[in-house]
């Protein structure tokens, strides 16, 4: 995962060490080196996370990172202060302040990369989020007023061995929480999440199994997928730590546990959990019959050309593409013709949810008319892109797809062309016939395959598969 970072601080050399680190894990480095610079270039470049040194002149990092938050353009930045203050005290201001995460130098690489990472994804999420609101709202008859901040107590839950730290904790917890369940091992939090709990505070050691196997399985599960979850770890389990962050732990708070930075950390992830859960909401209520498919459910038309116009329009200069899959079924009107409309619906509905499990959550898929079939996946290259097609392509072929309302089973397959957005910018019009021409000449090309357009210089499409 790469991301642009923009890293302010006073000092050259601590910037130059700073861009060689991360450089050389593929990150591109915006470097500021005072605070009304910072400020500057994080509203006209928007990067994707912002490290940012505390002790500068004129304007110092704390008041930097409150008039971060404050402007809403850019406060959905995630904040990483740097400093060589080590006090709780400073990590708590920092908290206050907005940051999202405290580290002190010198940096840790494992800690500041999987940190960063972690950071990056939580920001892609919520463009995400309110992307899809936005698109929404323009066809919604809302007035879009947003509702009051929720403040009311949550229930969290707590993986922890029993003794004095875990009542420590839960003690602790009482302000915010309505309530604690205490697992006192991995076999029980696995038996005691579920929809109600809005965080889950862990210890990284178990004496029962591994907390991170948890992890992993609560972001592969829909239902958990969205919970933050809050490590507590030792200082020498930060590579264990890190490994927690990339799986999908979005916090994490070193022993001993100081009591106010678990409450300012347990505030701040319950306050977001509860804005994307805002903004879900939002969106699906925003959703109408103007912007969906009855019969499949999926986004139309309409949506999806709003969607993919706001995708260009952001589209950093330089940047990964956005690539396009546009597909129909082969010979879909013998289908209608031999067995019925009833049967070719049968069809549309079972090719709308397969093609929903073999694509990102990211990834947004459309029916935009007949049999005709798009996926918009941000981000992606043309060689990700064929693979996620001709993945497709096999889910479809291979399996035959079954008629709710007649004991038959019927082969289908689709032919798919790809897109991806060129260098130096491109209209949406021009990107969408690139798909269109190269699904043609899957048709053409005897169906049941992939072809992927060329750059527009370029006039012969590219045969993937088949």
């Amino acid at each position: 995962m790469t991301a642009r970072i923009l890293v302010v601080d006073d000092v050259e050399l601590n910037v130059r060490l700073l861009e060689a680190k991360l450089s050389n894990e593929y990150f591109e480095v915006i470097p500021a080196d005072n605070g009304p610079l910072a400020l500057e270039l994080a509203e006209s470049e928007l990067p994707d996370i912002i490290l940012l040194d505390v002790m500068m002149p004129r304007m110092d990092g704390l008041e930097v990172c409150r008039r971060l938050k404050a402007n809403p353009r850019t406060t959905d930045i995630p904040v990483v202060m740097v400093t060589a203050l080590s006090d709780i005290a400073d990590r708590l201001r920092g908290l206050e302040a907005g940051a999202d995460d405290f580290l002190t130098k010198p940096v840790n690489d494992i800690a500041l990369f999987a940190r960063v990472r972690s950071l990056v994804r939580l920001k892609r999420m919520m463009e995400e989020f309110r992307l899809r609101e936005e698109v929404c709202g323009r066809f919604s008859s809302g007035n879009g007023a947003e509702a009051a901040e929720d403040t009311s107590p949550a229930s969290i839950l707590l993986l922890k061995e029993p003794g004095f730290a875990a009542t420590r904790i839960v003690e602790t917890l009482t302000p915010v929480a309505k309530a604690v369940l205490h697992a006192t091992s991995c076999a029980e939090a696995q038996i005691l999440i579920d929809h109600s709990i809005e965080l889950v505070i862990a210890s990284l050691t178990m004496p029962d199994a591994d907390p991170l196997r948890l992890v992993s399985q609560w972001r592969a599960s829909e239902a958990t997928r969205q919970v933050p979850i809050l490590l507590i770890a030792g200082e020498g389990e930060l590579p264990r730590l890190a490994k927690g962050l990339d799986l999908g732990a979005t916090d994490y708070l070193i022993r001993p546990v100081d009591r106010n930075e678990l409450l300012a950390r347990t505030r701040t992830q319950i306050r977001r959990k509860r804005l994307q859960d805002q903004l879900r909401e939002n969106y699906h209520r925003g959703l109408s019959l103007a912007l969906t498919d009855e019969l499949t459910g999926l986004y139309n038309r309409r949506y999806v050309l709003a969607h993919l116009n706001e995708l260009l329009a952001r589209m950093p200069e330089g940047g990964t593409g956005t690539a396009v899959m546009m597909f129909d079924i082969d010979r879909f009107k013998q289908v209608n013709d031999r067995y019925g409309h009833p049967a070719g619906d049968d069809v549309l509905r079972e090719l709308a949810e397969r093609t929903l499990r073999q694509v990102r959550s990211v990834d947004l898929v459309a029916r935009i008319g007949g049999e005709e079939f798009v996926v918009v996946m941000p981000e992606t290259n043309l060689a990700g892109a064929a693979v996620v097609a001709d993945r497709l392509r096999l889910a479809v072929a291979d399996q035959p797809f079954t008629f709710h309302h007649r004991d038959e089973k019927l082969p289908v397959t689709v032919s798919i062309g790809v897109a991806v957005t060129q260098d130096g910018g491109e209209s949406l019009d021009a990107l969408l016939k690139r798909a269109d021409d190269a699904l043609y000449a899957a048709k053409n090309g005897g169906r049941n395959r992939v072809v992927a357009a060329p750059p527009s210089l370029s006039r012969m499409p590219i045969a993937i598969a088949s």
